[in-house]
């Protein structure tokens, strides 16, 4: 095999590519390759520059015995790990080629879908458990309670309500993923919608003792999107600030311009003056089931799913979200939508 053909062909291949040969050293390397492992690896044994086990020990299969093997190799990035799929096949006259596959994203949908299953499970085990107990507890030893019973019913409401709103959630943020590629074609007026969803919650901020204020730009604000899908944005944020942020008695929504790479954008933001947030959490709020207190959302009714379906609303409507925040200085979730 002429090493120019062999380098020849390599560089044909668009993934990246390492041929080995007899004498265990680098014999060829395309762009991709010396893009990922550096531009001086032609000519060096294969263990001076693929240095994992697993990967050592399928080129060594390949080269000595014509076995062909697959490895899992993984390169340090900046904020994770990119992970490959390394398949070494036996090539003519004890020669070997690598090739390497991104198989990132890949793993991380697995994982996602992992931990997805493993929070429902956890989420729906808890109240489930609770309310099979009380259930036992109410046909036995408390079976001539009455204020024992009712107390129990009580609990079992509040935790039967938690599934439900789970699940809810659960379809809710599922409808929304099978949209997210369907652009919105519908006009509707933000600061309508604003004003709707003022009045929705008017009962719970009255009951938290929380004034709710409107600033900025003033109605009509029209733009492209889904009136109900834009109400739940405004109603699950105005309801955070209420619940976790009411604390300073006052949460404000500020609806005003921004400029954006292609044109104009409407930015809402709803400002309250409670605990504020670690900045440690913020770039996981949107992620399903993350919770900064996990008992307080609980008890709060939360699902730990409301910014994850806001977050897929808002990729819907090609807008993105911002979030600020300062402990002891309350915070600031902003959506930005484009006027057309």
């Amino acid at each position: 095999m002429e090493a120019e053909l062999v380098r020849t062909i390599v560089a044909a291949i668009p993934l990246p590519v390492i041929a080995i040969g007899p004498d265990g050293r680098i014999l060829a390397a395309n762009p991709a390759a010396l893009a990922l492992f550096g531009a001086g690896i032609e000519g060096r044994h294969h263990l001076l520059t693929l240095r994992q086990p697993a990967l050592q020990s399928a080129i060594s299969a390949a080269l000595a015995d014509g076995a062909t093997g697959t490895a899992r190799h993984t390169i340090p990035g900046p904020s994770q790990d990119v992970v490959y799929r390394a398949t070494v096949s036996p090539a003519a006259r004890g020669y070997a080629l690598l090739t390497f596959e991104d198989v990132t994203e890949a793993e991380q949908m697995g994982q996602m879908r992992r931990d997805f299953v493993a929070n429902v499970s956890h989420e729906l085990r808890t109240p489930l458990t609770a309310v099979l107990g009380f259930i036992e507890t109410l046909r036995g030893a408390a079976r001539d309670d009455p204020a024992a019973r009712e107390r129990f019913l009580a609990i079992m409401e509040r935790e039967a309500g938690r599934m439900n709103r789970l699940i809810g959630d659960l379809l809710h943020l599922s409808r929304v993923e099978a949209q997210e590629r369907v652009r919105p074609t519908a006009r509707v007026d933000l600061a309508a919608l604003v004003a709707g969803a003022i009045s929705t919650l008017r009962p719970l901020a009255e009951g938290s003792g929380v004034a709710v204020e409107v600033t900025g730009l003033p109605a009509p604000l029209p733009m492209p999107g889904d009136a109900d899908q834009i109400t739940q944005v405004i109603v699950n944020l105005l309801e955070n600030a209420i619940k976790y942020g009411g604390g300073g008695g006052h949460v404000t929504l500020h609806l005003a311009r921004e400029a954006l790479p292609h044109g104009s954008g409407l930015r809402l933001d709803v400002i309250d003056r409670g605990e504020g947030i670690d900045p440690l959490h913020i770039p996981r709020l949107t992620e399903r089931f993350y919770r900064v207190d996990g008992h307080r959302s609980r008890e709060k009714g939360g699902t730990g799913l409301g910014l994850a379906i806001v977050k897929h609303i808002v990729q819907r409507h090609r807008g993105r979200i911002r979030i600020e925040s300062e402990p002891g200085k309350g915070s600031v979730f902003s959506v930005i939508f484009p006027e057309s």
